[in-house]
């Protein structure tokens, strides 16, 4: 073997190893989400993502032998991001709608929610009816900006400001430069438990529940929706209920009860 080929032969099987090493380092299932979506993904204050979904999805990735990495993304930049193959799958309080199983796919539902309007305490607004000519503030392509958007005439919303995560429109709440934040109710009583200045005033009914999103009829949906079955079934989806929320779930809500996967 010449000089020049076993250098070359070398180099090969480098970029071989190397590759193999790679390879062998990525995860096999990548999940966005919204870090900064409490309680279901955020950094705790040693900078460790944690919350209600990051405990779901890990579970999930478990009982299918599976090694999970998550990957932080904008929230409306998810439905692209699991469309074009990017990742996975996606959590972050997503909500099942008929308009967006146009183009992905959700597993079955594991909680039930509605939208809320959370004010500064001493603002003396109690309700969306107070909201006439004010700044409102919503997540980008969120199911509060679809509600705020929809509704804006009915209720004479002033502005409708859109953010993306909660902590930047927590921050402009607090500092006066907008009036009101509606987004999803489990999320801002979390949020607001220990925060004295501001106060969720009203829960707006939608009847909307929550999944894990795929590209559209990806084959990764239906075995992670049979693991989802097996555990409620196992009671595992209510004690991260009662991990985050501090109470138990109640039996007729979808953290509890096995569905069939939503369709059109």
């Amino acid at each position: 073997m010449s000089l020049h080929s076993f250098i070359k032969t070398a180099a090969t099987v480098g970029l071989l190893t190397f590759s193999s090493m790679t390879t062998a380092m990525a995860a096999d299932l990548t999940v966005g989400a919204n870090i900064g979506n409490v309680p279901w993904e955020f950094q705790d204050e040693s900078g460790k993502t944690v919350g209600f979904e990051i405990d779901l999805a890990t579970e999930v990735a478990n009982r299918l032998g599976k090694s999970i990495e998550f990957e932080n993304i904008p929230f409306n930049g998810l439905f692209s991001a699991v469309q074009s193959g990017r990742i996975d799958m996606a959590v972050s309080s997503i909500t099942i709608t008929k308009k967006r199983l146009e183009s992905v796919t959700f597993a079955q539902p594991y909680y039930d929610s509605d939208q809320s309007l959370t004010v500064a305490a001493d603002s003396g607004l109690k309700s969306v009816a107070d909201m006439k000519g004010k700044v409102i503030g919503v997540d980008t392509g969120s199911t509060g900006d679809i509600w705020a958007t929809e509704n804006q005439e009915k209720y004479g919303f002033g502005e409708i400001r859109r953010y993306e995560g909660l902590a930047p429109a927590m921050l402009d709440l607090t500092a006066g430069r907008i009036d009101g934040y509606i987004s999803d109710i489990p999320a801002l009583l979390y949020y607001t438990k220990n925060k004295p200045n501001l106060a969720v005033v009203e829960r707006i009914t939608t009847g909307e529940q929550y999944s894990m999103m795929f590209a559209k009829d990806a084959e990764l949906a239906s075995q992670v929706n049979d693991v989802l079955s097996e555990l409620k079934k196992e009671g595992v989806v209510a004690d991260l209920h009662e991990k985050w929320f501090g109470s138990r779930a109640e039996e007729t809500t979808s953290t509890v009860t096995i569905l069939d996967m939503p369709k059109l």
